[in-house]
């Protein structure tokens, strides 16, 4: 990956975070800990991985996208608008009545949305049904799901994970956001799921361990994973809940509350600044 292409996927990120924050504050509810913690992810998914264009949302041969862990809608609204598929000052209505951007993702009223989400553990069996019809049609496209180390204490993650493996769903692609944090505290403390990677594995996935804030590491995993035959790829990205504000960084607390005027204003102010230090080269 060179300097540009990385630089490019920093500058992506930053303005997802800065849209998280945007969203969040302005709905006064939301999730922001585990959207700033895949922003990273989605910046390299939607800005350079996956096959799709914002002008067409619905074309056929696009590349799929389930956010299964529906909470971290925010992150999602705000990669989407980067990209152009609707514009990015509609993320300030977030759970506003009216808007279309509410608490989870739907499909039948957000552009580029492949799929409704918010019950945890359902959006990976969807991913694997998007999966099965691309191999019935001869299609050549690629799903995605994003899936939250809190989310996979949900038996139906592991229903779905075994029925990928006996379909050898090579064309699947499952990302574990492992912030370490759910709403009640440290995952390991409440159900731990550790080893992650050694369980998918016994469902038949190749398993990948990344820093999910390193863009090398994410590049080399997906690559992984489009190259692996035969069977799923599981991509454990280890991750920084909170990631990229300072006071939110690590903290359980921010899985699901709004920052109030001032800290908003702090987040902004960070964000902002590590922005122009992108854009400046710096």
């Amino acid at each position: 990956m060179t300097q540009q292409e990385t630089r490019a996927l920093q500058i992506a990120a930053t303005k997802i975070r800065l849209g998280v924050i945007e969203g969040v504050y302005h709905a006064k509810s939301g999730h922001p800990g585990g959207a700033l913690s895949s922003s990273d992810i989605l910046a390299y998914l939607y800005f350079q991985e996956m096959r799709i264009d914002p002008q067409n949302p619905e074309w056929e041969d696009r590349d799929r996208f389930v956010l299964s862990k529906g909470h971290a809608a925010p992150g999602l609204y705000a990669a989407l608008a980067n990209r152009g598929y609707f514009p990015v000052e509609e993320l300030g209505t977030l759970r506003h009545i009216g808007s279309r951007l509410q608490g989870h993702p739907d499909m039948k009223g957000i552009p580029g949305v492949d799929m409704s989400t918010g019950s945890l553990g359902q959006g990976v069996s969807a991913a694997c049904g998007m999966a099965k019809a691309a191999k019935l049609m001869g299609k050549d496209y690629r799903v995605y799901a994003l899936l939250g180390d809190g989310e996979i204490q949900e038996g139906q993650v592991w229903e779905a994970a075994m029925f990928a493996g006996h379909q050898k769903l090579d064309n699947l692609c499952l990302i574990v956001d492992n912030n370490g944090l759910q709403i009640d505290g440290n995952i390991e403390d409440i159900c731990s799921p550790y080893p992650i990677d050694e369980k998918f594995a016994a469902f038949g996935f190749a398993t990948i361990n990344i820093d999910a804030h390193d863009y090398g590491q994410i590049a080399d995993a997906l690559a992984q994973a489009r190259q692996t035959k035969d069977g799923p790829t599981a991509i454990i990205a280890k991750s920084t809940k909170g990631k990229g504000v300072s006071f939110m960084e690590g903290q359980a607390s921010w899985h699901g509350t709004a920052p109030n005027e001032e800290q908003y204003r702090q987040a902004m102010g960070e964000l902002q600044k590590l922005l122009e230090a992108y854009e400046g080269g710096r």
